[in-house]
Order: C-alpha cells, then structure tokens, then sequence
C-alpha cells in the first residue's frame, strides 16, 4: 500500500520551539507529528462510539421508558470492578 503525505502546517516559532523540546532521543518531528494524528484519530473514533451508544441508549429509553438509576448502574459497575480486581490480582 502506498503512502501518503500529511500536509504541512505552519506554526509560530514559539511553537515549533516547544515542539523540538519535546522530542525524544532520536525521535523526528516527523514521529511526533504521526503519533499525535495517530492518537487524535484514536480519540475521536472513541469519542464517536461513545455517543452512538449513548443516543442508542437513549432510543431504547424514549421507546420503551425503562431507565436505571445512577445506584443501579455505579453498583453495577462496582461489581464487574471487583470481579476484574480479583481476576487479576488471584
């Protein structure tokens, strides 16, 4: 598969200042610049996912007015918390 190019942005010097500050030991800018888009991609696909089920759950509620309380839900949370806890740690 081919590549393609991001365009470039400008900046101000203060900036790209900042930025050469921040890189890492033998990272390019060119690596930040990626790992940054990469991630902000990321966010936002979570972002999206998260109020597609956040308006479905609203339908099913406007459609058949069933609804939990923030107990019921926090409880419900705090088990499957417990039970992942004690997974992990035995």
């Amino acid at each position: 598969m081919k590549t393609a190019v991001i365009p470039q942005v400008r900046v101000e010097p203060e900036l790209r200042a900042q930025l050469d500050a921040a890189l890492t030991d033998n990272e390019t800018l060119s690596d930040f610049v990626e790992s940054a888009v990469r991630r902000a991609v990321e966010h936002r696909r979570v972002q999206t996912e998260f109020h597609a089920r956040g308006q479905a759950a609203f339908e099913h509620y406007q459609r058949t007015g069933i609804s939990h309380t923030a107990k019921h839900v926090f409880d419900s949370l705090q088990v499957k918390l417990d039970a992942r806890r004690k997974r992990i740690l035995g």
